[in-house]
């Protein structure tokens, strides 16, 4: 199974809610500016329950963007040892948005959130109605830009992908379905093609 990523920019965010990262196999990384000096209590405590699976990665130096650098540099280096991870940079920063034009175009399956509760699979976990579902599956799909699955089979197992516990057949079937009634997706001979709305 893929390694799900999370870089947080903790010079822009500050995530009072990591604890929902807990119940899901993620590694964590949290980049701290040269000149922060205090970690709020909750966050550490948040990340010692992580264990080995959480990391502070504390930047060199100041200036303009320089904890940015950081968090390209790593994704360059893990996409590098392990090319079918997930990673999911939590900021609200939109210059990072180019970057991830970029690596999506090179397959690097890369997604920025504002805030954890964001994450796909997160938000697979916390929804409460089918709609709230296929609103996070949208969402992913919206933000995968051309590496989106192009057959039906694919898109079932992408689906498949987003939810902790694998789904039965005529379940993800049924989101495929419902994808095609709403209009998100046309099929044709196995074929997906895309009518999503903008990320």
């Amino acid at each position: 199974m893929p390694t799900n990523y999370v870089l947080i920019d903790f010079e822009n965010v500050r995530p009072k809610n990591l604890e929902v990262l807990s119940q899901h196999p993620f590694k964590v990384l949290v980049f701290v500016g040269a000149s922060q000096a205090k970690i709020p209590f909750d966050l550490a405590e948040a990340m010692q329950k992580l264990g080995d699976d959480a990391r502070y990665v504390k930047i060199s130096g100041n200036g303009n963007n320089a904890l940015d650098f950081h968090i390209a540099f790593y994704i360059g280096q893990l996409s590098l040892q392990e090319p079918e991870a997930y990673f999911h940079i939590i900021s609200k920063d939109t210059g990072f948005d180019p970057l991830i034009k970029h690596l999506k175009g090179r397959k690097i399956k890369v997604q920025r959130e504002k805030d954890l509760a964001e994450i796909s699979v997160l938000r697979m976990s916390t929804a409460k109605s089918s709609n709230e579902k296929i609103d996070a599956i949208v969402k992913n799909l919206a933000g995968r830009g051309q590496s989106r699955p192009r057959k039906v089979k694919t898109l079932a197992n992408t689906i498949n992908s987003l939810f902790t516990q694998k789904l039965p057949d005529n379940e993800l079937m049924a989101i495929v379905n419902t994808l095609k009634q709403k209009k998100f997706i046309v099929v044709n001979d196995g074929n997906v093609s895309y009518k999503l709305p903008k990320e």
